[in-house]
């Protein structure tokens, strides 16, 4: 009986310490990235796991630049596009997650997030790209954790530099080099708007240039990008 006690006993308290465990290496590893650039994220390891299945020698393109060297064009496109309230909100917008949330339900399974551009980055860097209630809930706990160790300006500065913008290409100096041959400091509104528009489906949009919803979403994202607030 006492074996079985102890027993019942590290079965609770393992998951318990194991997911602990888990916050403390979140923790640490925003702290040192507040001046630490990273040099990879979750995201990036797992496509590049992908590409090398098919060329053992293939690579990422993807090149850091400071946030002061990527255009406000494109800063004020993705505020527009993704994440109209993000200088404002505390790094969840919990209005935006309940409507996510109300979709997912009529289509019965989780089909949206409503996730901030805080909350994508707490994604690229430590999760995957899975739809769960229990992957959400990690989300937004290392959402809180960047929120209290970065301002908003580093906050969007790291997204700006590891998002997936297409088939192995992470970041706006290797999205502008990828699709417009120039450097992302050089990005105009249109070339921004359009970027913007690629992020959330990037490998697609890679692909499918021509997209007819993609040209209009770019309009729309033109008309918006002037009330963007930049952090």
């Amino acid at each position: 009986m006492k074996f079985l006690r102890k027993l019942i006993l590290w079965l609770v308290l393992a998951p318990i310490a194991i997911v602990l465990a888990m916050q403390l290496y979140f923790v640490v590893q925003i702290w040192w990235w507040k001046d630490h650039n990273p040099s990879s994220t979750s995201f990036m390891d797992r496509q590049l796991s992908i590409l090398r299945e098919k060329d053992p020698k293939a690579q990422l393109k993807h090149k850091w630049v400071p946030y002061n060297r990527i255009s406000n064009h494109l800063k004020r496109a993705i505020i527009a596009a993704e994440d109209a309230n993000f200088s404002e909100h505390e790094g969840v917008d919990w209005e935006a997650m309940q409507r996510a949330y109300e979709k997912n339900l009529k289509k019965g399974k989780v089909v949206a997030g409503g996730s901030t551009i805080t909350q994508q980055l707490a994604k690229n860097l430590f999760l995957s790209g899975e739809r769960s209630y229990l992957r959400k809930a990690q989300e937004v706990a290392i959402t809180y954790m960047l929120e209290y160790m970065m301002d908003k300006e580093r906050i969007f500065e790291i997204y700006l530099n590891v998002v997936e913008w297409g088939v192995g290409v992470f970041g706006a100096e290797a999205a502008a080099q990828h699709y417009y041959g120039i450097s992302a400091a050089q990005l105009g509104p249109a070339q921004a708007a359009r970027l913007a528009v690629m992020l959330p489906r990037p490998r697609f949009y890679d692909k499918n240039r021509g997209s007819a919803y993609l040209a209009r979403r770019t309009d729309l994202i033109l008309r918006r990008m002037g009330a963007a607030d930049l952090p």
